[in-house]
């Protein structure tokens, strides 16, 4: 059964926009076609993206565009005439969880063309359910002021907190880390929001059951499979 209850914490946002609900239930239904699901799934990040950009950069001071670029002349010219104009100063991170973390990174890059992309490598073990570190591209010192962690399953949330570990471990806050994700468990979400409380996350819906082999139910079943169309037959 799929639920909608009250974030466990002021920190996570579950989405009521009506795209993202729209696009969630295409998601959802079995014999969705790959390229579909591709985009659907692009299509939610890059609210969720969208979203959290435009409420924390209200109050963030911009500066001017000429010296964010190195400008030397007086003015930008417009058409018209010269103007002068401004932007918001941070150093934007995209931090995808291989493999199906790659699915919302597109949808981050149109906002953010400049963005470092930051991957990280894990796997949920099948019998532990315990997240498996193979792969990090974590320069030596950090190069992002704000970073988005893509996954868009957060099912046990054990692979989210090893990802967040990283990253904390890296030298970022937790409030320079924003979660972006499609659907998440109850419990999930829940084991997030209680060990990194200071993370936000953005999520299109919480589902309450956990299947014993840690699938979310109803949820999307395999994200990486669906996207890349590995179904086992």
């Amino acid at each position: 059964m799929s639920v909608t209850p009250q974030p466990t914490s002021p920190k996570v946002h579950i989405s009521t926009h009506p795209l993202v609900l729209s696009k969630l239930t295409q998601l959802r239904l079995h014999d969705l076609p790959n390229k579909e699901f591709r985009e659907g799934i692009k299509a939610i990040g890059w609210v969720h993206v969208m979203a959290h950009t435009l409420h924390a950069s209200r109050h963030q001071p911009g500066v001017d565009i000429r010296t964010q670029l190195g400008y030397t002349v007086p003015d930008l010219q417009s058409p018209i005439a010269p103007f002068t104009g401004h932007t918001v100063p941070l150093r934007i991170g995209l931090s995808p969880i291989l493999r199906a973390g790659t699915g919302l990174v597109d949808g981050a890059l149109e906002l953010f063309p400049d963005a470092t992309v930051l991957h990280l490598g894990l796997f949920r073990d099948k019998v532990t359910l315990q997240a498996i570190e193979y792969y990090s591209k974590l320069p030596g010192e950090v190069t992002a002021d704000l970073v988005f962690l893509l996954d868009p399953m957060i099912a046990t949330g054990g692979t989210a907190l090893a990802a967040l570990t990283m990253l904390t471990e890296w030298g970022l806050t937790q409030n320079q880390i924003k979660m972006v994700s499609v659907v998440g468990s109850a419990q999930g979400v829940k084991h997030i929001a209680e060990e990194f409380p200071d993370v936000e996350i953005f999520i299109g819906a919480v589902d309450d059951e956990l299947t014993e082999k840690g699938y979310i139910s109803p949820g999307l079943g395999d994200a990486g499979d669906r996207l890349f169309n590995t179904h086992h037959k």
